[in-house]
């Protein structure tokens, strides 16, 4: 397999995986292709590497800056404007599960909580579905520290001295 042909693939199947994660398989596609660029890449090269819009480029670029995993770089002397990814695994896995968390955990929380607190007329059902709903809410609740925890450990030296021992 040449170089050209194992980027392609690459980038395609990491689109197939964003979908499986909850992303549009375009936004995925082209941090798959800025991960992998060694240099800063335009909005045109993107645009042309994909064959995407320049409004769905420009959109999806815009969510992967939000998501803070993306970033615009500037070239002296070009006017256009060129985007890298982060390319630390670690840093990346931090940021994207501090957004998964912000997106949907935090959310689901949130319901969760409303509707584990109803009051409750004696029914079985509706004891039954108030007490389920108080597991998931505590069992999510747990989750969401731990991850809040393995985050806040990767930004902190002694953290992340663990973490490399670990592995």
């Amino acid at each position: 397999m040449e170089f050209k042909e194992a980027k392609n693939k690459f980038v395609q199947s990491w689109g197939a995986l964003g979908s499986q994660w909850g992303i549009n398989k375009t936004m995925a596609q082209i941090h798959a292709l800025l991960m992998v660029s060694n240099e800063p890449v335009s909005m045109e090269d993107i645009m042309e590497e994909l064959q995407i819009s320049r409004g769905n480029a420009s959109m999806n670029l815009r969510a992967l800056m939000d998501w803070g995993i993306v970033y615009k770089e500037f070239k002296a002397g070009e006017r256009r404007e060129f985007f890298t990814a982060e390319k630390d695994l670690d840093e990346l896995a931090v940021k994207i599960s501090r957004e998964r968390s912000k997106r949907e955990i935090k959310p689901t929380l949130k319901i969760l909580k409303e509707v584990s607190t109803i009051e409750v007329n004696n029914s079985p059902e509706e004891k039954h579905f108030v007490d389920q709903t108080e597991k998931l809410y505590d069992f999510v609740l747990k989750v969401d520290n731990m991850l809040d925890k393995i985050t806040e450990m990767n930004e902190n030296w002694l953290g992340r001295m663990v973490i490399k021992l670990l592995k």
